[in-house]
């Protein structure tokens, strides 16, 4: 695949950079029938059948099928047959060849099981294909016809549509945040902004499209790939960056950034094999090409040994390691094996993205850019099976921020083979939760927080009768996606707010979930935020903003951390600790939040507190009140009504903004005050962010 030049620029790699075209195969029918070549060069016929099956609205048959146009004119043979550019072509229309043959060489087996696409993927809601089951009458149903997808590797995957109509939802999403601005230059190289743009869009699509499917029954024979299919729809659509592959950085994308699904690197340009493990481009040398890798993904399926955070012995592909059932044989120097080497003599960077496991989904993996290596020598090694192994050892570079070493300090503290530097309690909730909360102070000598009592929830002085009557569910079992006739989806508007891993699908104006009136189980899939935290969190002394907040654990987008504990007060309390500024550690819900935090958001509906709740934190709270403002957060609040047919059972509960990798200040915005209010008293800020207002309220 030769780079785009930077003159009349082409968007080729909506599909090069995903599945490079001459890697690909196209799904041919049983029954062949041949068309003509017309081209007068060529000597014989292209002997292959058009690609079978329905074309998705926009798209087309391309050459060689469809044969060259009578108005391209040209003298000599032009692959693919394009006047100027490629058309965008579905991932589902095509299937790799062995391996991610040439341009994205693969580590992933010709015909993998659902336990190495686990692993390569990071995908958390596998569904099992059932190869003895009939799936004929799923594809009858009407309006759920699988459609036939292939990925790397060749294995075939059915995924599953359903009757919601998805291009209205995705048009509306693209209305609602613009993404018609999202112009052809911030597609060839990114920024920071246009990097976090399109993750939290795919994020967004992606926890869409598995709301919708959460709602149907499993079909057998049919794998619900939502990761898959919203980077597919924008990819289609043009929304991604970065798409011109290069050697060394990756514009908007930092060192440290983890990702849950190899499609969200393929769309900011990271990594642009979905599946494959070492990804390359040719550079041109005299008159010939060579390839060179540009990244690769260590996630465990070869025998990487990456023991040490700074240095990685890379595994070569290829030699049917993963493929079980077939003959195991010597690697080969070629396609990603030859680019390492390649690279190994030229001495270009190579990205590194680190595969770990998700603690919180064992099926899962989450990868952590590891920033820039060289590969300082290669070697070929006996493997286990006894067969030849390429072997690549390639070191970090200097200078650059920790990343893969935090995820190693983390796990040595877990295990307490090394001890946390600066702790102060291991546990500063006193057991009030089931997850010890640690607090650090590597910085100076406080002791801690004075005159605090940890308390995980609200306390009110007197009930606050509600104004809508509460019925509660009936849900023995718990709630179920598909449920209609459940009152308490009802009241979200006929879905759950969450999916089936507990993740917030969006941002809604007010929350239902089950309450006391409800008679579900605990571990029902509507009460995500009432059994306390549920990852290790650690109270820490900053340089200058007082104490703050941060996790061990990575937190994945829309996944909660808290709710806001103290004292509910009145509003006229609240005043009088203003004009005292006594009010370090109020939390108002009649603020606004600011711009910025609405984009989980699609709607762009307001929040909808029912009564004005004012909490207090200052002499009793939990964690939450150690959340500093910042004008550029990764975490945002949201209100949550608990159906109780007695009182107003209002909550304010924090879930991740973004993807947070571990030790990562957690932020969120102070909001607004209202217009009643606006001569309230201003606050330095000290976020830090290239956005900082300078002050918060």
């Amino acid at each position: 695949m030769e780079d785009d030049d930077g003159q009349d620029y082409v968007d080729k790699s909506r599909v090069l950079n995903v599945r490079p075209l001459r890697c690909l195969a196209p799904i041919f029918p049983s029954t062949p029938s041949f068309p003509s070549f017309p081209h007068p060069q060529a000597s014989s016929p292209f002997m292959c059948p058009p690609p079978a099956g329905h074309f998705p609205p926009g798209f087309a048959s391309f050459y060689p099928f469809s044969g060259y146009s009578d108005s391209h004119n040209m003298q000599t043979p032009m692959p693919f047959g394009f006047n100027g550019s490629i058309p965008a072509v579905p991932i589902n229309s095509f299937r790799s060849g062995a391996n991610g043959d040439a341009g994205s060489s693969g580590r992933s087996s010709r015909n993998p099981g659902p336990s190495q696409y686990e692993e390569e993927d990071g995908y958390s809601d596998w569904v099992h294909v059932n190869d003895g089951e009939d799936s004929s009458k799923a594809a009858t149903k009407k309006k759920r016809i699988p459609k036939r997808a292939r990925a790397g590797g060749g294995q075939d995957i059915n995924v599953a549509f359903s009757d919601v109509d998805v291009d209205a939802m995705v048009d509306k999403i693209v209305e609602s945040f613009n993404l018609m601005d999202f112009d052809t230059f911030k597609r060839a190289d990114g920024d920071k902004d246009s990097v976090g743009y399109i993750r939290m869009i795919y994020d967004l699509l992606r926890r869409k499209l598995s709301q919708i499917e959460d709602s149907k029954e499993s079909t057998p024979g049919v794998t619900r790939r939502p990761d898959l299919r919203a980077g597919t729809i924008l990819m289609n659509k043009g929304i991604r960056t970065n798409v011109k592959k290069r050697i060394g950085v990756v514009p908007g994308v930092e060192v440290g950034d983890i990702f849950f699904f190899r499609m969200e690197m393929c769309l900011v340009g990271l990594h642009a094999p979905i599946m494959a493990g070492i990804d390359y481009m040719g550079l041109k040398v005299s008159q010939d090409e060579e390839p060179v890798a540009v990244s690769i993904v260590s996630s465990g399926g070869y025998e990487d040994n990456s023991e040490d955070a700074d240095v990685l012995v890379y595994s070569g592909q290829g030699g049917n390691i993963n493929n079980k059932g077939m003959e195991i044989t010597d690697q080969k120097l070629e396609r990603g094996n030859l680019a390492l080497e390649k690279s190994l003599h030229r001495g270009n960077e190579v990205r590194v993205i680190r595969g770990v496991k998700d603690i919180a989904n064992p099926t899962g993996k989450i990868y952590v850019y590891d920033g820039l290596y060289k590969i300082q020598e290669s070697w070929v090694d006996k493997g286990k099976s006894g067969c030849n192994v390429f072997k690549y050892k390639l070191v970090r570079l200097s200078g650059q921020p920790e990343a893969y070493t935090v995820w190693k300090s983390v796990q040595q503290w877990k295990d307490g083979s090394t001890a946390r530097v600066g702790v102060i309690s291991h546990d500063l909730t006193s057991g009030a939760e089931s997850i010890p909360v640690s607090l650090v102070n590597d910085v100076d000598d406080e002791k801690g927080p004075s005159n605090f009592t940890y308390y995980p929830g609200l306390k009110y002085s007197k009930p606050v009768n509600s104004n809508e009557s509460s019925t509660g569910c009936g849900c023995h079992g718990g709630c179920l996606a598909g449920n209609s006739s459940c009152p308490c989806i009802q009241r979200n508007d006929g879905n759950l707010p969450y999916t089936t891993n507990g993740v917030l699908v969006s941002q809604k104006p007010l929350i239902h979930e089950c309450g006391s009136s409800c008679i579900c189980p605990p571990n029902c899939k509507n009460r995500v935020c009432q059994s306390g935290l549920k990852i290790r969190l650690e109270v820490f002394k900053t340089k200058d903003k007082g104490w703050g907040l941060r996790s061990w654990d990575p937190i994945r987008s829309g996944a909660f951390i808290c709710e806001y504990a103290g004292e509910v007060i009145d509003i006229t309390s609240a005043e009088e600790l203003r004009c005292e500024n006594d009010d370090d550690y109020i939390f108002d819900a009649t603020r606004t939040n600011q711009s910025g935090e609405g984009f989980l958001n699609a709607s762009n509906e307001t929040l909808k507190i029912p009564f004005p709740l004012i909490i207090n934190a200052k002499h009793a709270g939990n964690v939450a009140r150690f959340m500093n403002h910042s004008c550029s957060p990764n975490v945002f609040w949201q209100p949550v009504l608990r159906e109780n047919s007695k009182e107003c059972d209002l909550h304010i509960v924090f879930y991740a903004y973004r993807h947070i990798p571990p030790m990562t200040e957690l932020t969120y915005s102070y909001g607004i005050v209202p217009p009643d209010r606006a001569d309230q008293r201003r606050k330095k800020c000290l976020c830090g962010s290239a956005k900082c207002l300078g002050y918060f309220y």
